[in-house]
């Protein structure tokens, strides 16, 4: 324990010193919010996938899948890495960062007010942005509080009230730039995290072997393509999570903020291994909670023999690991949240300092006052942010899955089309935002679909509707 608290606290040190460093260099809001658009391909491809995968990834999507799916849930982790990392990077990346320039816009909501010429929908997004991204944070917090409480047996709301309070520190002082810096010592400690879990769990379940027959031996779908739940369910897992990042302004940044074309294919083929590894690991290792966790060796786990979700991973995290190497696991799932955190609350905080605030409120503010207003609302952010994950309304999958299917909802139609194809115009991309908006957020709370059913519908009807509306008002006044 004491090796544990000494180990995190060097690591809170390192980091809090790089934020120190990066507040000389942040002189402006491009500095603070893209790193002066000059990241490179490394910094760039380990800020994606940890803004990409977090402890959402590892405590709440990998518990659950993995206990529900067993082995299926990695075509989750094979969809995220082909369509969500693989797919954004060579069909989006270079588009994003040429459009960035030429339209001289730095947020999801610029672009769509350039693109279409409506100042509406860059006030939508504003205000969509800040409302949706906030769960999604508090899953996070979650997810590592959950983490904490594990390994430390510390309360959950005083795990909670540290990571706020640290979150908000080290992003407040350096911005993206420091942000991208400590992205790298991330993606390392991750990337070794995830081969030690992998081999250390494998070891432990008597080889690969005998971990399938266990599974097959207590529901032998849990082995099978397709597992207990069925196609849909899992499909509409694979859609949220692999095309969401289409349309997630947090993922979209990191391209504003990318160097040049050769960082962008650099990048991308960095980024792909990395995804593929992580994901890999992480629901390969979520499907073994099935063999490792029960409520005799776990009791923290379940509830009258019922599983909570979250409380899985970090119950098998504990058993599973060996106490000597259980450090560079924590510092794993640390990194990976640490990074999407702080990319949630730079997009959270620039979409109402830049784009409500900015935009509609004070038009004349000056680029030292944008600056300031992003530390204010970044402290903010993650102040709602943590007062949700203190309620502990939901699962972490319920929380992300409407939080990635609103945003994605509201966005995809309108981004994605936005970007490849001239013939989509305002009419279209309003209408695919808000139906999309609309289905996603009904299908939620009248029809008590799951989140992540629910976030599928809503962006199948978003990329629908674009293109079509589009087509038919182009139509009609063509021939008006």
């Amino acid at each position: 324990m004491v090796i544990k608290i000494l180990v995190v606290s060097v690591y809170a040190l390192v980091i809090l010193a790089i934020g120190i460093m990066g507040l000389k260099k942040t002189q402006s809001f491009s500095d603070f919010f893209l790193g002066g658009g000059k990241v490179g391909p490394w910094m760039t491809a380990f800020s994606y996938g940890t803004a990409y995968f977090s402890a959402v990834l590892f405590i709440g999507f990998a518990g659950k899948i993995g206990w529900g799916f067993g082995y299926s849930g990695l075509w989750v982790a094979f969809f995220n890495t082909f369509i969500g990392v693989l797919g954004v990077w060579g069909l989006m990346g270079w588009r994003i960062k040429k459009m960035s320039v030429e339209y001289k816009v730095s947020t999801l909501g610029g672009f769509l007010e350039k693109r279409y010429n409506s100042s509406f929908l860059n006030f939508f997004s504003s205000i969509a942005v800040f409302i949706f991204l906030i769960p999604y944070s508090a899953a996070v917090f979650m997810g590592l509080s959950y983490l904490f409480t594990s390994n430390f047996g510390i309360e959950y709301w005083h795990a909670l009230l540290f990571m706020g309070i640290f979150t908000a520190a080290y992003l407040v002082l350096g911005g993206y730039k420091s942000m991208a810096m400590i992205d790298v010592i991330f993606g390392i400690i991750m990337t070794v995290g995830v081969f030690i879990l992998l081999f250390s769990t494998i070891s432990r379940g008597g080889g690969l072997g005998a971990i399938t027959a266990s599974l097959a031996k207590i529901n032998p779908k849990l082995t099978e393509v397709l597992g207990p739940p069925g196609f849909w369910p899992l499909f509409s897992l694979v859609f949220l999570t692999s095309v969401a990042p289409f349309a997630m302004p947090q993922l979209i940044q990191k391209f504003y903020a990318v160097k040049d074309k050769q960082s962008v294919k650099k990048g991308m083929y960095a980024s792909l291994f990395f995804a593929l590894l992580v994901t890999g690991v992480a629901y390969f290792i979520g499907a073994t909670t099935r063999v490792f966790i029960t409520p005799e060796s776990a009791p923290a786990a379940f509830n009258n023999g019922k599983p909570i979700f979250d409380r899985l991973m970090p119950e098998l995290l504990t058993n599973v690991i060996p106490e000597s190497l259980a450090i560079i696991i924590l510092l794993l799932i640390l990194s990976a949240s640490m990074s999407t955190l702080a990319s949630l609350v730079l997009i959270s905080s620039s979409s109402f300092a830049k784009d409500f605030y900015g935009g509609f409120i004070n038009p004349k503010i000056s680029d030292k006052g944008l600056t300031k207003l992003m530390r204010f609302m970044s402290g903010f952010f993650v102040l709602l942010s943590v007062l949700l994950a203190l309620l502990n309304i939901d699962t972490i999958v319920a929380i992300l899955g409407i939080s990635w299917g609103a945003i994605g909802s509201a966005f995809l139609g309108p981004f994605f089309w936005g970007l490849l194809s001239k013939k989509v115009n305002k009419f279209g991309a309003i209408y695919s935002s808000f139906l999309g908006l609309a289905f996603c957020l009904g299908g939620y709370f009248i029809f008590h679909l799951p989140s992540p059913q629910a976030g599928t519908i809503g962006m199948l009807v978003s990329l629908a509707v674009n293109p079509i509306f589009s087509y038919v008002y182009n139509l009609i006044y063509k021939k008006a």
